[in-house]
């Protein structure tokens, strides 16, 4: 039988403007979430914010609705309310599993309910249960974020859509944590919580956005405000969206302002009465701190009472004048592994570190970013790239969505850094400005041109983390050693289990540092050295000094260096009888010079300043409870709690007394959400096809041994050196040529772990580091004729490799002791030539005076190696599956 096919003529055929293929449109709608409205009222550097969603059961049954959306990632979420049928429901903060309990009960009782929940820093759930047919639920959520400033403008970013992650591992048996699209897996127990489906491109979006943002300059003098991706239209004070916006990209203001320092003491009695957006500092939006309402707020009062008069401090301080003599601009490339065997915190703590470095980049510099498997990825087409805000944010983005999946093939990634820094790779022009989608296109890669920083004079720096977790330690050092010549070359050793004696010699080879990071503890001051090396701090070593009231301990948030451009920010609790006191803020310069300033206090009021402490209080703890300290819990719970503001381990639910349906909703809608602006979607979600192939591999790799705890010697304190300006590296001969290959000493490790309370175990004898030594002594040789600045920079980064070294051995007292001191070089009361000559004395008695570079050797992983498993490892898997909030 023949068919025959007619086409529609043109009038036949209307499709509506923008729909996809299989677009429906239908009178009711199809999905539950009709609006989105968000009003921000930024003041000074606070943004306080108000979200509020309208859901709309379009269905003859009764309904629960599910919507995952993105928050700022610093935000404070203090309040939750529910509006619907005439009557009002204020949220009450809870431990999570008790308010996922109160939810559950409510829904089989047949009252309405609504709970909103913390899956990510930055990724939040919504669920409104029992909404009855033709029904509006209204859910209001009130929260405060700071505004980072850097270079005379603040930023103001607000994120509107939940992008695509990759979820690596193997499924998990039972029912699903959530409504996603992908399987909880081992490796992400909550992947179905943070994967909802996304709507296929051109489909006519049903959810309204409207965002109105009005700011007050709070004294200060308003330049310029840009918008970065929306089109906007001003009235007044106001900045509004267009009509017709769709949630698919961040919303970006930037305010062009000068600010100025200042420390604001925020009285608890006054956050918890002031009105919204008093005080420059701490004004806060609309509807703030309704989290009072809850029962938890007496627990607080109880605290304030027993403790005395409270409050939180804020403090803003402006950097000093740059030094004329600044160090030249920068090539730096950041290579960063994310092979199967980073799983874990370590992946966590490697996307941080590289991000914090990304962040101290200048617009003066230029940069690439590369990650490594058992394939090499750009964040940028070409070569290098100007480190714009731009392009910077860009290479955050990139950093985010990696995780941790195949081989470690380590030289081929190295040699393209090293390519780079040679200049063998120009930047593209795209890839130098940069696309809204952070994608780029292979053909897009050129030629380059050679020689451009020769004559620039700039300074080339390749930053390794990594965990070193490879056996071909011997052919990397041998194929890139002698190409190592006027490259410094920084190695970030991120393992319970660290490869620390290859690490060590890489840095050795490039005149860099070696940081050693065994747990996201110890990340901060191993980051704060890397940083002192590849970033241009002004001051270091920034400490606080109190005056006329006591900071309370363990509250402070990290005050790290002060960067030109860079406003110095520092929370905390304080305690005192009165609204006087001062800070006194002392650090150190770039030449080793003692720096202080002293800012007079003063009172503000508004509830934003103790929230926006609160949540990155509960961040750092977080983090902490993520590497391994699961004693945290409960603490986390009660600073939650105490303070008003929704973490991971609690949620604000919302329950009707009215009953409004028999039992439990009869349908249940997890809300699309829009392809992210610039995305290339496929037709077919990626999440698990991607996956897949890798789970065989990241279950291989997955370990269960448990975090080293924070009392470790990696934990314990060591004297930090100032940070100079990134300076050319050393004009060091090149590596010698490699010898032929033999037998191994020993000195290159891969399971290595200092503990508690007891001397590393070593994992060789002294012969087995001479050769370490004696290659340490023939390049302090070279670099005695450096200049003064740079031989104590030399020194500085001497000690981190020393420190190795003495690891290596169990311990070795006069290097420990020298080490230390070594650490202190470029302090400027310091007498550089007694160090050195010190120095040069011990490396030549512990070497025997040998210090020929034909003693030299490339570090092996061979049979000498010990090949015990971690120290510690767990006894067994626990029996059944937690609850997915308390992943580590």
């Amino acid at each position: 039988m023949t068919v025959p096919i007619t086409p529609l003529r043109p009038e036949e055929c209307r499709p509506v403007p923008d729909a996809g293929l299989g677009a429906l449109e239908t009178e009711k709608g199809n999905l539950p979430l009709e609006s989105v409205d968000v009003a921000a009222h930024v003041t000074g550097l606070v943004a306080g914010v108000e979200v509020v969603q309208t859901f709309r059961n379009a269905f003859d049954v009764s309904l629960e609705a599910t919507y995952v959306f993105p928050l700022p990632p610093r935000a404070a979420v203090t309040a939750f309310r529910m509006e619907a049928d005439d009557r009002v429901v204020d949220g009450v903060l809870k431990e999570r599993g008790q308010a996922r309990a109160d939810y559950d009960q409510a829904l089989a009782e047949g009252r309405r309910a609504a709970i909103a929940e913390e899956d990510r820093p930055d990724v939040f759930t919504i669920r409104v249960g029992n909404i009855v047919p033709g029904e509006r639920v209204v859910i209001r959520l009130t929260l405060s974020q700071p505004l980072p400033y850097e270079d005379g403008a603040a930023e103001f970013r607000f994120p509107l859509v939940v992008a695509p992650r990759y979820i690596p591992g193997a499924p998990l048996p039972g029912p699903a944590a959530g409504g996603g699209v992908a399987p909880d897996t081992d490796a992400v127990p909550d992947a179905s919580r943070i994967t909802p489906p996304v709507l296929l491109p051109g489909f006519p979006y049903p959810v309204r956005l409207s965002l109105a943002t009005t700011i007050d300059p709070a004294g200060l003098d308003l330049r310029e405000v840009r918008s970065s991706l929306h089109e906007v239209g001003r009235e007044g004070d106001t900045i509004r969206l267009r009509p017709g916006e769709r949630l698919d990209r961040d919303f970006i203001l930037r305010l062009a302002f000068d600010a100025s320092s200042s420390l604001a003491l925020v009285p608890d009695d006054a956050a918890d009465t002031g009105s919204p957006g008093a005080g420059t500092a701490d004004g806060s939006g609309p509807a703030e701190g309704r989290a009072k309402d809850t029962a938890e707020g007496a627990a607080e009062g109880t605290a304030k009472d027993a403790t005395g008069a409270e409050g939180t401090f804020v403090l803003t301080l402006l950097p000093p004048q740059e030094d004329a003599t600044r160090a030249a601009s920068r090539d730096v490339v950041l290579l960063l592994d994310r092979s199967g065997s980073m799983t874990g915190w370590k992946m966590v703590a490697a996307r941080r570190a590289a991000a914090r470095i990304v962040d101290t980049l200048t617009r003066h510099d230029r940069f690439a970013v590369l990650s490594f498997d058992s394939v090499v990825e750009r964040a940028f087409s070409g070569g290098l790239v100007d480190a714009s805000d731009r392009n910077r944010y860009r290479a955050v983005e990139h950093l985010s969505r990696l995780d941790a999946r195949g081989g470690t093939e380590m030289l081929a990634p190295l040699q393209e850094a090293l390519r780079l820094l040679d200049g063998q790779d120009a930047p593209a022009p795209e890839a130098a400005t940069g696309t809204d989608s952070g994608r780029f296109r292979e053909d897009d890669d050129r030629p380059g041109e050679s020689g451009l920083s020769r004559e620039q004079a700039r300074d080339r720096v390749l930053v390794l983390v990594t965990d070193g977790q490879v056996g071909n330690e011997d052919e990397i050092l041998e194929r890139i050693g002698a190409r190592l010549h006027g490259i410094r070359v920084h190695t970030v050793g991120i393992d319970r289990a660290v490869n620390a004696g290859f690490l060590g010699r890489l840095a050795l080879l490039g005149s860099g540092r070696c940081e050693l990071v065994e747990s996201e503890d110890r990340l901060d001051a191993a980051m704060e050295h890397i940083h002192r090396r590849i970033g241009s701090p002004l001051v270091t070593d920034v400490a606080l000094k109190a005056e006329g009231m006591d900071l309370v301990a363990d509250t402070v948030t990290h005050a790290g260096s002060l960067y030109p451009g860079v406003p110095l920010v520092v929370s905390g609790r304080y305690r005192g009888q009165g609204p006087a006191g001062a800070l006194t803020v002392q650090g150190r310069t770039a030449d080793g010079r003692p720096w202080e300033e002293r800012i007079e206090g003063r009172p503000a009021h508004g509830p934003a300043a103790r929230a926006v402490w609160a949540r990155a209080h509960l961040r750092g703890l977080e983090d902490r409870y993520a590497t391994g300290d699961h004693s945290l819990e409960q603490r986390i719970v009660d600073t939650s709690l105490r303070f008003g503001v929704l973490c991971r381990f609690t949620a604000f639910v919302a329950v009707d007394t009215r009953v409004t349906s028999e039992g439990g909703p009869a349908h249940r809608v997890i809300q699309p959400v829009e392809p992210p602006s610039g995305w290339e979607m496929p037709t077919a979600m990626p999440l698990m096809a991607a996956g897949a192939p890798m789970m065989a591999k990241m279950a291989t790799f997955t370990t269960t041994g448990p975090q080293a705890p924070p009392g470790s010697a990696a934990d314990r304190p060591v004297a930090a050196a100032p940070p100079p300006g990134a300076a050319p590296a050393p004009p060091f001969a090149a590596a010698p040529a490699p010898a032929p290959r033999r037998a191994s000493r020993g000195f290159s490790i891969g399971r290595f772990l200092p503990h508690t309370g007891e001397g590393t175990a070593p994992v060789t004898d002294f012969d087995g580091i001479r050769p370490l030594l004696a290659e340490e002594l023939t390049k302090l040789g070279q670099a005695e004729s450096l200049p003064e600045r740079e031989r104590r920079r030399y020194l500085a980064d001497l000690a981190s490799r020393l420190r190795v070294v003495d690891q290596m051995v169990g311990g070795h007292p006069d290097l420990t002791v020298l080490a230390a001191d070594l650490e202190r070089a470029e302090w400027a009361e310091v007498s550089l030539d007694e160090l050195w000559q010190r120095t040069t004395d011990l490396l030549t008695a512990l070497t025997g005076g040998s210090a020929s570079a034909g003693s030299t050797s490339p570090a092996s992983a061979g049979s000498t190696s010990p090949s015990s498993t971690s120290p510690g490892s767990a006894s067994g898997a626990e029996k059944g599956r937690r609850p997915f909030w308390k992943r580590s």
